[in-house]
């Protein structure tokens, strides 16, 4: 389903007794964060903050922080149903119609990927209000974390355009409030956006920028999704809602914004400038250490006349930015099995924060078959920033963490089942010897073939014989156990 706006998506929330209303007033400096995180700690409701101290825009925090409301945001009752949806999609590209009739069967399908694309309206209700003389001091941004460099814009869609071509970025890139007219853009160097402006700088040229907050969850969370170069995050929006996102020319900058967010902030990012931004207490639990990056200056602020303010916190897991890997994890899947049939499933843990650890199990067929899915894997995208890469046999359930880990500590031989490479980590992980580069490891956790240097049986895993525990099910209720 699509949601017209953030705000009908907040009603969503409330009718289904996911969302608290506080109505206490709060101190976005800090005061927010210290609530929310005891809240995300125990897995609690989304919390929409009513009297925030300096503003009159009311905080919305959390509202993608359990399994339940992300598939709630993105309309489905199970994140898998869209996986399932993107496999068709795969299976109608991979195979070429063999006649007419074939032709003919894959048309519907084909024009409803169509009907996803982006269409241009006149009017949008994120401009009742215009101003040109803005002040980011108006806004309830949250300094979230006692040694964080300031206040933090951190639920940001980014809206760039590639100055060769035209086609249109949108990513999450989190915002430092300099004052009332800049803010610092983190853009990483992976990221499409920071190509998008080092495109920009080889030619002279400012940077236009489109800061948009709220709307649909879709296209918030399309933001965050890892997709392939140049391809149009609110095209993959348009597919995840079912309805194409709606777009209105912003006023001072030559960019378009979805038609319905709370908020945009618009301007530019000048060349030759750069500033000191951070630290930031930063999803891996740590602060990201300070470091020169663009500075964003604003030419307007326009927002609806009710708007709320959307925003989340970051810290030690679990946070609300869980649930949204979680999303990933299980949209994406079908994508890596297309390339690496062998997969069975995949897992993100928590602790790993998303991109330190990747768990897989795989159809082992071959000696030396899961290192070919660690160097595979090492090759593809933001798969590249896996410093750790954990490969299972097929019964094993890789979200179950402890059962991983019973094989890794009992399947492995340290010297013959790990793979260490040198290559690109993510900016944020402070354990690397150099920024941006260090060390990955691979562990083969899978049962081993005599080939792979393993010259004894291998045993065979405890299991209880399949009619006894038929027999016991049947008989449960007699132990008097429950």
């Amino acid at each position: 389903m699509a949601y017209k706006d953030l705000q009908e998506f907040i009603q969503v929330l409330e009718n289904n007794e996911e969302l608290i209303r506080i109505s206490t007033e709060v101190d976005p400096e800090l005061e927010i964060t210290e609530i929310t995180d005891r809240v995300s700690k125990i897995l609690g409701p989304a919390l929409l903050f009513e009297n925030v101290k300096g503003s009159d825009m009311p905080v919305l925090i959390n509202a993608y922080g359990s399994r339940t409301r992300m598939a709630l945001s993105l309309g489905v009752q199970n994140l898998d149903d869209i996986a399932a949806e993107i496999l068709e999609f795969i299976q109608i590209a991979d195979n070429v119609p063999a006649s007419m009739l074939d032709k003919v069967k894959i048309l519907p399908r084909l024009a409803q990927i169509s009907s996803y694309m982006p269409k241009m309206v006149k009017n949008g209700s994120c401009q009742e209000v215009v101003d040109h003389n803005p002040s980011l001091d108006n806004l309830p941004v949250l300094k979230c974390w006692p040694e964080d460099a300031g206040r933090f814009i951190t639920l940001p869609q980014v809206y760039t355009k590639n100055p060769e071509n035209g086609k249109r970025n949108c990513g999450m890139y989190r915002l430092q409030v300099f004052d009332a007219r800049t803010t610092g853009m983190h853009w990483h160097i992976h990221h499409d956006g920071a190509d998008n402006y080092r495109k920009n700088c080889e030619l002279g040229k400012p940077t236009e920028v489109a800061v948009a907050l709220g709307g649909d969850p879709a296209i918030a969370y399309a933001a965050t999704a890892p997709l392939p170069k140049d391809i149009d995050e609110l095209i993959f929006a348009g597919f995840l809602r079912k309805k194409p996102v709606e777009l209105v020319k912003c006023k001072t900058v030559d960019l378009e914004v979805p038609a319905d967010a709370e908020i945009v902030i618009e301007g530019h990012v000048d060349p030759s400038e750069r500033r000191i931004e951070g630290p930031f207490g930063d999803h891996t639990g740590y602060y990201s250490l300070a470091g020169e990056y663009p500075v964003f200056h604003i030419n307007c602020i326009t927002h609806k006349k009710n708007a709320v303010y959307p925003t989340t916190i970051v810290g030690k897991p679990p946070q609300e930015d869980c649930y949204m890997a979680l999303a990933t994890e299980r949209i994406f899947l079908p994508l890596l099995k297309f390339q690496l049939p062998e997969v069975i499933d995949m897992h993100l843990p928590m602790e790993g924060v998303f991109h330190n650890c990747v768990l897989l199990s795989i159809k082992k067929s071959f000696p030396g078959h899961a290192r070919k899915i660690m160097s595979s894997l090492w090759g593809m995208g933001q798969m590249m920033f896996a410093k750790f890469i954990i490969v299972v046999d097929e019964d094993v359930n890789v979200q179950n963490v402890s059962e991983v880990m019973w094989k890794v500590f009992n399947n492995v031989d340290p010297r013959r089942d790990t793979m260490i490479v040198d290559g690109p980590l993510e900016v944020l992980d402070h354990s690397a010897p150099l920024p941006l580069l260090g060390s990955k490891m691979g562990i083969d956790a899978t049962r081993k073939f005599p080939e792979e240097g393993h010259n004894r049986e291998w045993p065979k895993d405890i299991a209880m014989s399949e009619n006894i525990i038929e027999m016991v099910n049947k008989k449960w209720s007699e132990y008097g156990i429950d």
